[in-house]
């Protein structure tokens, strides 16, 4: 079985769009794209090119779209991106020019994939993708950059619907600007109980 890892930087309200720069998604109106950029450091450098080793992906339509006009020419700066296999949820596309490209119709194929033997699929942007992975406990790891800033609006990370569960933060550092990274694996069911009893 192959482990599904949830890579995202948020806001502090759970805002993911748009991090990388001001077109990357304008939908909605969105007007904070690049919000990112003022907090860049070397820590947070580090972690990303560690999170940026050759993998298997899964993405969501939109975020595939950005991704396919963008790194195909830019893969100096992310080795085995193009090498790595992309798996897209989509119900409208059905080719790619970019190699590795296999488009998914269904939840049912993503748990097929899961189910598959080979490496760990990492998820980047992907918002609704997300939802439906939490929404169905398919999420084996969140590694969250958590930036110190609200936006008030955008897509966001956790809507109503996701699956309630437990995690376990297993790594953490925190960046010269303030930005939280942690990793989280999934660790179980949640438990109640009465403080102090």
């Amino acid at each position: 079985m192959r482990k599904i890892i949830v890579i995202s930087m948020i806001t502090l309200d759970g805002v993911l769009q748009a991090p990388g720069g001001p077109e990357e998604d304008t939908s909605g109106h969105f007007k904070y794209g690049g919000w990112t950029a003022p907090f860049g450091d070397e820590i947070g450098g580090k972690v990303i090119q560690k999170l940026m080793q050759p993998a298997d992906y899964l993405l969501g339509r939109r975020t595939y779209e950005i991704f396919a006009s963008y790194w195909p020419e830019h893969a100096d700066f992310w080795p085995g991106i193009n090498d790595g296999t992309k798996y897209v949820m989509s119900t409208t596309m059905e080719n790619s020019d970019w190699k590795n490209t296999i488009f998914l119709k269904s939840l049912a194929e993503i748990k097929k994939l899961k189910n598959s033997e080979g490496s760990d699929i990492q998820v980047w942007g992907s918002s609704k993708l997300i939802q439906l992975l939490l929404k169905n406990d398919l999420v084996d790891e969140l590694w969250l950059k958590i930036y110190p800033l609200t936006l008030g609006e955008g897509k966001k990370l956790f809507t109503e619907g996701t699956s309630p569960a437990t995690f376990t933060l297993t790594e953490s550092v925190v960046t010269s600007s303030g930005v939280i990274i942690a990793n989280y694996k999934r660790a179980g069911e949640v438990k109640t109980g009465t403080i102090g009893a």
